[in-house]
């Protein structure tokens, strides 16, 4: 099966083959990943927060809010339901940094229980949600072709941090624990964490290493395309608690959806 055709554009116009080779050579740059229904997505001031922050640490200079959202819509067009992406990076001779929205048919998390393999590495930067992850990219094709669904990063402790693409929680029968490790903090995350406690869900971070997994009676893992549960880990069983994944949907599926 082959890749989903992309829309792309850059600053408002149609993308022109000079961008996408800098961004091809260079690799120096920072996105955020949303999913858009009727030309909503959840979290809208938290991917903007983060686009202005990591433009302003990587690149010195702040990046508007309105702007990102005329981009967005501009490049939308009559789609209403989509996978969106927002690239900024600075072509060497530009004035500003520059402004790519790819667009993509909307997607959606495996509705399955996940099997995830632990993998020696950690994203430099980590906090940065910055392109050019070969690593993560290495690491997720290296799982599945071992029969896995994704990758989990671990220091060389066995210390958990997140997943390839995707935070983690583990639950064990009264609190979801997130690991407390150098990692990206996900807008899906953001938006579940602080509404757990309303749901009967107390949360916290601590860290979590692979030696205390056998204690866990539940986990799960969110990124931009929504929220799964965990059922394995390398060789370690992980319940799969019914009660757990509704609450957490529930969660998720409170969060208002922002208008672009």
């Amino acid at each position: 099966m082959g890749m989903p055709a992309v829309r792309a554009e850059v600053n408002g116009t149609a993308a022109a083959a000079a961008a996408v080779q800098y961004l091809a050579l260079v690799s120096y740059g920072h996105f955020t990943a949303m999913q858009v229904r009727d030309g909503r997505t959840r979290g809208l001031g938290l991917h903007l927060a983060r686009l202005d922050a990591a433009t302003r640490e990587l690149f010195g200079t702040g990046l508007d809010g309105d702007l990102v959202r005329s981009h967005i819509r501009h490049a939308l067009a009559s789609d209403r339901d989509a996978s969106v992406r927002v690239i900024v990076f600075w072509p060497d001779g530009d004035a500003v940094p520059a402004v790519l929205v790819t667009i993509r048919p909307p997607g959606e998390m495996p509705a399955g229980p996940q099997r995830l393999m632990s993998a020696p590495y950690q994203r430099p930067a980590p906090h940065i949600k910055h392109i050019g992850g070969f690593g993560q990219t290495y690491y997720n094709r290296l799982a599945a072709s071992r029969g896995f669904d994704g990758a989990l990063l671990v220091a060389p402790d066995g210390t958990i941090a997140e997943g390839a693409v995707t935070n983690i929680a583990f639950f064990d029968d009264t609190t979801v624990t997130w690991p407390d490790a150098p990692c990206l903090a996900g807008i899906t995350m953001q938006l579940v964490e602080p509404r757990l406690a309303r749901h009967g869900l107390p949360s916290r971070h601590a860290q979590v290493r692979l030696a205390d997994l056998p204690g866990c009676t539940g986990a799960f893992v969110t990124n931009s395309r929504g929220i799964a549960p965990v059922r394995r880990i390398d060789s370690t069983a992980i319940p799969v608690s019914p009660a757990l994944v509704q609450t957490v949907h529930g969660v998720y599926d409170s969060v208002p959806w922002d208008l672009i």
